[in-house]
């Protein structure tokens, strides 16, 4: 059984290993490029856990886990463009180094060669691995366009909002431990537990992650504190805090969320008052341990050695990055 680790080191070796035709460059280099800026590697790594619950032998599984991990890369390529953002992991993202139209055609050829990797699975499981990507693949699009829709709208739900960030995070990591498990051997009742073990945790990681953008510390965060705030995005916490608030800290809230023209420290540090006084950070790490408990039942559901999956949801649980 090899460690997470191990795992990591597997995929960053693979990943060196891709190759790619020297013409026309400004469609390739690029991949090359992001697959280049590094990464926590998770949804790969998911994927080889899930496979060697059920198979020691790794090698049906390191196509379809390095095609997870270029399909995920493929969508932060997009979001990037999407978001207008100039840095990814502190480089230039690919459309500021070359331009739009790159990145976009750059990306598209990313998910044609997440198809073609995952196509590598055994063939008796060809077709529902494909299944579950190509359902995950949509409902990650979709999850991205909730996002986007929300920004325009002021009556997003805590449920719309839990069910946006489940497809546009969770079902990749849930995917990615089904398809690994598919490829290691499991039955289809194997497989689900580890489909909802991996979209529970997706759900906890997200909650987490909305929590470190506020009470985060940003040596260790990765990024600018309070990030989400400036720009005004409706998480889990802002909704937390829209529910439980009296009318008077309701319009407090909805005023330095109204725009971008406040002093950057002040608004910030004026949201997180807010939401210290209403105990958002407490009502926010319970829903954390819930989700995580959903899926520790789920993981439990399965025998066998489970210990990489088990350290992957506390580091997940923990993480302050």
């Amino acid at each position: 059984m090899k460690s997470i680790k191990e795992l990591q080191q597997i995929i960053e070796k693979e990943l060196a290993g891709i190759t790619y035709p020297e013409s026309p460059a400004d469609l390739y280099t690029p991949i090359d490029y992001v697959l280049g800026l590094g990464g926590k590697r998770m949804r790969p790594i998911l994927l080889l856990l899930a496979h060697q619950l059920f198979n020691q032998n790794l090698s049906a599984a390191i196509k379809p886990a390095l095609g997870i991990e270029v399909f995920h890369n493929f969508t932060l390529l997009h979001d990037d463009i999407m978001d207008n953002a100039p840095l990814r992991r502190g480089q230039q993202t690919v459309h500021e180094k070359w331009n739009p139209n790159v990145a976009i055609l750059s990306g598209d050829t990313m998910l044609v060669q997440a198809y073609q990797l995952i196509s590598e699975v055994p063939s008796e499981v060809l077709k529902k691995s494909l299944d579950v990507f190509s359902k995950t693949a949509v409902e990650v699009c979709e999850g991205q366009q909730w996002d986007m829709d929300f920004e325009k709208r002021d009556d997003v739900t805590i449920p719309e909002y839990l069910k946006m960030i489940e497809y546009k995070t969770a079902v990749l990591l849930a995917g990615a431990l089904k398809i690994g498990a598919l490829s290691g051997g499991a039955n289809e009742e194997q497989a689900q537990h580890l489909y909802e073990f991996g979209r529970n945790m997706g759900v906890a990681f997200q909650l987490k992650d909305d929590l470190l953008d506020v009470f985060g510390d940003q040596d260790k965060f990765g990024k600018q504190v309070g990030g989400d705030i400036l720009s005004n995005k409706k998480t889990y916490l802002y909704l937390q805090s829209l529910a439980v608030s009296e009318e008077a800290h309701k319009e407090e809230l909805q005023f330095w969320f109204s725009s971008k023209e406040h002093d950057r420290a002040q608004k910030v540090n004026a949201v997180k008052a807010l939401y210290e006084q209403l105990e958002i950070k407490k009502v926010t790490t319970d829903s954390i341990h819930e989700f995580h408990q959903k899926a520790m039942t789920h993981l439990k559901a399965i025998d066998g050695d489970k210990s990489g999956l088990e350290q992957f949801a506390a580091m997940l649980l923990q993480r302050e990055s």
